[in-house]
Order: structure tokens, then C-alpha cells, then sequence
């Protein structure tokens, strides 16, 4: 018996061109057949339908028709106008068909019964007017609306999917969700070899946009729900899971942008692709050390994101310059984006999209979380931690080198980075310690994978010519005293840093 290759059983695909999800269904749309996009009300579903056709006109040379049972052609356009496409310039260049049917009981009722004949025609004529590959119908159910005999109008529905099949036209349906069912009227049980569930969902007055692929006859997809933006460049979906341990390690280095800290790690600074935590209290200078790395990555030539949670891009330039630190000349260059939001403004996983989205678009070789800290305030540490996880995974399979700052509480500085430092190869830690009747910064490399690195206690400085770690023998530092230690006052053995 002749076996047939896996290759030549695959099912053909049809692109979308929205990001991410033809990732998550394995090419797109299953071609010559129907998906269905179910959702509630503000969930996403006509845009999503609508970029689909849009794509396939610009980006595949496949035409398109919309027939909207809501909103008219002009509505559309004006809609989409805001997300930078023209619909209007489709149309006139025949790529795009927007019809909009308004439809009333007793134009599809015949002796009793109801017939979506006139339907056939006018959509068979758009059709053929364009020679159209794509089709989009929004929504559905007001073919259901004020009928009695449902059945009849489910035949009629079903004998439409049936004229798009036969003529090998991918279609996409948007229906309403329904309470019990995926959709309001059980489309999705005789309809649809492909489901797409859209949710809009607000936890603790944080908004989240998830999409799911239900069922996909015939491929394999990603089960998962996955966040998904509307910026004012379409939709993006992120297939965010854990990427697993799959990244190649590297052996390659590079400068923390501080050369006494370069020191303390074997003199070579950091692994590339390697994750680096900096914790520690108010004011030790945790973010200093952040944009003295992005500073040195710049001047290497290489492109840097510094992602900030806490302070505008303003601020961070006008503080930074304050120690010698001029990030502002590399965003003039283009070689920096400081991508700075408020924690609450989003959902964890819609955080993670936007990063994704900009390491995707900027391609940077080193990035800068600041802090990290923030993000609990949108969510449980568990969470934190999952959503981090997927995030280093992520950059460690782009390349990426990560330093992410940690704010810890006075006192009880291990507990509160303990779970946080386990997904790290670096884990600096820095204090601010009394001395006399000053404060002093002082910070030591908790644990650094892959090589040697020092265990000495290094004063740190912050100065208008940047920041720097001392030479422990020429400036000792007495650390508060633990229960059942001395006072800290053993002197360093080891080179100046």
C-alpha cells in the first residue's frame, strides 16, 4: 500500500498577515474553508476580520469582500482609516469589495419560509466583480434576528458556507458570543472547520485582550490564550509560552558599561544573552547601573531598549546626564528607545506583548528593565514570575542581553528577590550602609553562572563623571553586624575593583 507523504496531507494555509497569529494557527486560516471569529461586543472581531481581507489585498494579491450586516462601507473606512488603512484606495483599484446588506424580514421571506437567495446573488456578483479569493461576513447574526424558524435559517447559512467551499473562497464569519454556547446560536457546531475566540476582560479595573483558537479541523495549533493588542498599527497577537530551555549559550562577552564591575566579573563583564538582575534598596543606584550598560552598548554601535516603569524618558535623560550618563545623543542617533508606561495601565500579559512588539521592531542587542518591581502592582508574584519567565526566555532566544532592576525592602533583602533571582545568571546586589555620619553605596556579585567573579564588598560611587566601584582596602566599608557575627570589619584580600 502506497503511503502518502505527511508533506502532501498538510492542509493548505491561508496567511493572514496579522502578527503572531499565523504562528499560532501554523500559516493562517485553513484555505477554501470557513473560521469563524466569535466574541463580545468591543472584543475585536470585525478588525480582526477586516485586517485579514485588508492583507490579502496588499500583502498576497488576493482580493477581498466584506459583506457587513452593521456597519456601512463608509463606516468601515473611517474606522479603519485609523489604524492607517485605506479602504477607499482598495476599492477604487478593485482589490476590495465593501458591501453592506441591511437586512429586513420581508425581503428574504417567500411564501412562508425564508430564503437568503438574494444574498447569493449579491454576493456572487461582488465576487465575480473583483475575482475575489477572500470574503468576510459581519456579523451573522442579524440573519437570525427576529426569525422564528431558525432551522430553515440555519439550512440557508449552511448552504452559503457550502457556495464559498465549492468556489474555494476562504471566508471568515464574526458572530456574537453567546452565555453557554461559543456563540449564540451554535454556529460553531455545523459552520466552521477553524474557531477563534476573542475575550476583553478587566481584572481589578486592568483591561486584557485574549484570543484562542478553539478547534482547527485538520492542523495542528496553539491551545493557549494569548494576548493580543489594537495599536494604531492593527492587531498583534503574541504566542507567549514558555519558549522551554532550547537557547544556545554564549561565550562571547561583553562591558557593564563599568569597569570596575567588568572587574569583579573575571574582568570581562557579562555572557551575551545572559540575564542580569540588579536589587537593592532606595537609592543605591540601581538604575544608574542600568543606563550605564544601554550607554555602553550604544557606544559599541549596537541598539539598546531601556523599558522604564517608573519615570518618563525626560527624566531619565535629565537624571542620567546628572552623572555623566548622556543617553539622549543615542535616541537622537536612533540606536536608543526608552519605552516607558505606568504598571497599571495594562494587564501583565498585554506588558509582555508591547515588549515583545518593540524587541521585534527594534531588534536591540541588550535591553533594560526598570524595575521589574512595579509590575506586582498588576498582579501576584506568582504571575510576576510566570510573565518574567516567559520574557527571559524570549530574549535569551533573540540574542538579547537583559539587566532587570529589583526594588528590595529594607532588612529583608534576599526574601524579596529570592524567587525573581533564580531566573538569573547574575544577581548583583546593592546596600546602603551608615558610616559615621555618611551613607555609603556599596555592592557585591551574589552569584554570576559560567565564571569566576568576586565575593568582595565594593564601595560604589555616583558622580557627576558616572558611577564606579572602589578599591575596598584604600576606602573599608563596615556592614551592620549579623546575629552571631562579628562587625564586618574583615579587610579584602582581593584586587582593587
Amino acid at each position: 500500500m502506497a503511503r502518502v507523504s505527511r508533506k502532501a496531507m498538510s492542509l493548505p494555509k491561508c496567511p493572514t498577515g496579522i502578527d503572531g497569529l499565523d504562528q499560532i494557527t501554523g500559516g493562517g486560516f485553513p484555505r477554501g474553508r470557513t473560521t469563524l471569529i466569535a466574541g463580545g461586543a468591543g472584543s475585536g472581531k470585525t478588525l480582526f476580520g477586516m485586517q485579514f481581507l485588508l492583507n490579502g489585498a496588499l500583502k498576497y494579491g488576493e482580493p477581498g469582500v466584506c459583506m457587513s450586516f452593521e456597519e456601512s462601507a463608509e463606516e468601515l473606512a473611517q474606522n479603519l482609516a485609523s489604524l492607517g488603512f485605506e479602504v477607499e484606495s482598495l476599492v477604487r483599484a478593485k482589490k476590495l469589495v465593501v458591501d453592506h446588506v441591511v437586512v429586513e424580514r420581508h425581503e428574504i421571506e417567500e411564501t412562508g419560509e425564508y430564503d437568503l437567495e438574494g444574498l447569493f446573488i449579491r454576493l456572487e456578483h461582488a465576487v465575480n466583480s473583483i475575482g475575489a479569493k477572500r470574503i468576510l461576513l459581519d456579523t451573522i447574526e442579524v440573519l437570525f434576528s427576529g426569525l422564528e424558524n431558525l432551522a430553515v435559517v440555519r439550512s440557508e447559512v449552511r448552504r452559503l458556507f457550502r457556495w464559498m467551499k465549492d468556489r474555494g473562497i476562504t471566508a471568515a464569519v464574526t458572530a456574537e458570543a453567546g452565555a453557554e454556547l461559543l456563540t449564540r446560536h451554535g454556529l460553531e457546531e455545523y459552520v466552521a472547520d477553524c474557531v477563534i475566540t476573542l475575550d476583553h476582560r478587566v481584572t481589578e479595573q486592568v483591561s486584557t485582550r485574549r484570543v484562542r483558537v478553539v478547534k482547527y479541523r485538520g492542523s495542528t495549533h496553539g491551545t493557549n490564550e494569548y494576548p493580543f493588542l489594537i495599536s494604531d498599527r492593527g492587531i498583534s497577537v503574541f504566542p507567549i509560552t514558555s519558549l522551554g530551555l532550547i537557547y544556545e549559550a554564549s561565550t562571547d562577552r561583553l562591558s557593564s558599561g563599568i569597569d570596575g564591575l567588568d572587574r569583579m566579573l573575571g574582568g570581562k563583564g557579562f555572557y551575551r544573552k545572559s540575564s542580569i538582575l540588579v536589587s537593592g534598596t532606595a537609592g543605591t543606584g540601581k538604575s544608574s547601573i542600568g543606563a550605564a550598560f544601554v550607554n555602553a552598548a550604544c557606544e559599541r554601535g549596537e541598539r539598546a531598549i531601556y523599558f522604564a516603569f517608573e519615570e518618563s524618558p525626560s527624566q531619565i535623560l535629565r537624571n542620567m546626564s546628572s552623572v555623566g550618563i548622556d543617553l539622549e545623543r543615542w535616541i537622537k542617533k536612533g540606536t536608543l528607545r526608552i519605552a516607558a508606561s505606568r504598571p497599571t495601565t495594562v494587564g501583565l500579559e498585554s506588558h509582555l506583548a508591547a515588549m515583545h512588539r518593540d524587541v521585534d521592531e527594534c531588534k536591540p542587542s541588550v535591553v533594560v528593565v526598570d524595575p521589574i518591581t512595579n509590575l506586582v502592582s498588576v498582579g501576584e508574584s506568582v504571575a510576576v514570575k510566570a510573565m518574567l519567565t516567559r520574557l527571559v526566555d524570549y530574549l535569551k532566544m533573540k540574542g538579547v542581553t537583559a539587566v532587570f532592576t529589583n526594588l528590595n525592602t529594607e532588612g529583608v533583602v534576599e526574601m524579596n528577590t529570592a524567587e525573581i533571582s533564580s531566573l538569573m545568571d547574575v544577581w548583583i546586589l546593592l546596600r546602603s550602609v551608615e558610616q559615621g555620619n555618611e551613607r555609603r553605596r556599596v555592592g557585591s556579585v551574589l552569584k554570576a553562572r559560567g565564571m569566576a567573579h568576586s565575593t568582595q564588598l565594593c564601595e560604589m560611587q555616583i558622580s557627576s563623571d558616572g558611577v564606579r566601584f572602589l578599591n575596598n582596602e584604600a576606602q573599608p566599608v563596615a556592614m551592620p553586624a549579623r546575629e552571631g557575627q562579628g562587625n564586618g570589619k574583615k579587610k579584602a584580600k582581593q584586587a582593587a575593583f
